[in-house]
């Protein structure tokens, strides 16, 4: 490998791709799909889930601590496939590495203003990702117009992590955190 261009050593590096926990492993499979020929090193940072209830400055720290991992593999490039983590550590994510960093707020936005028929849309997620105000400010960017309702749910992160998401205890919780936004007819 040593007698290749570099550009085709850069080329063959793997994509690094982290969330908190197993959420990240949908941005994964799209990943896969839309790449098939890449390599993705994913890290899940089961051991500190959720990031949405931690403070701005332990989010950054986390991320940074991952990215610096990631980056001893070698990769070419950082998804951030956690919500909470996109909308805080982004910018530092960016200013600290030499390689494209990117999150998962601005596609979620864009694909939910290409869903919505009625310009509403419904955001849920981490206390932190809603605090945060990224996926509306997201939103406002593309369309200002659109309405846009948030409710934090924390429990989701609890129950997808625990694989409870197919049982009573999933159907109640849904119900409840989801029964407002229906309301509205997000």
């Amino acid at each position: 490998m040593a007698n290749l261009p570099r550009k085709y050593d850069e080329a063959s590096r793997p994509i690094g791709v982290f969330d908190s926990g197993v959420g990240g492993l949908t941005v994964v499979k799209e990943l896969n799909r839309l790449l098939p020929d890449e390599k993705i090193i994913y890290f899940g940072d089961t051991g500190r889930v959720p990031y949405g209830n931690k403070s701005k400055e332990t989010i950054i720290h986390y991320s940074l601590q991952v990215a610096y991992f990631l980056m001893k593999k070698k990769i070419k490039m950082l998804v951030v496939a956690c919500n909470t983590a996109s909308s805080v550590s982004l910018p530092t994510l960016k200013r600290h590495f030499h390689i494209p960093v990117i999150g998962v707020i601005e596609p979620g936005a864009k694909a939910a203003i290409e869903t919505t028929g009625n310009s509403k849309i419904g955001v849920i997620g981490t206390l932190g990702t809603v605090r945060s105000n990224s996926y509306k400010k997201a939103l406002k960017k593309i369309k200002r117009n659109v309405n846009i309702f948030q409710d934090p749910c924390p429990l989701f992160v609890h129950l997808a992590e625990d694989g409870w998401n197919k049982n009573k205890i999933a159907q109640l919780v849904s119900d409840e955190y989801l029964g407002p936004l229906k309301k509205k007819k997000c």
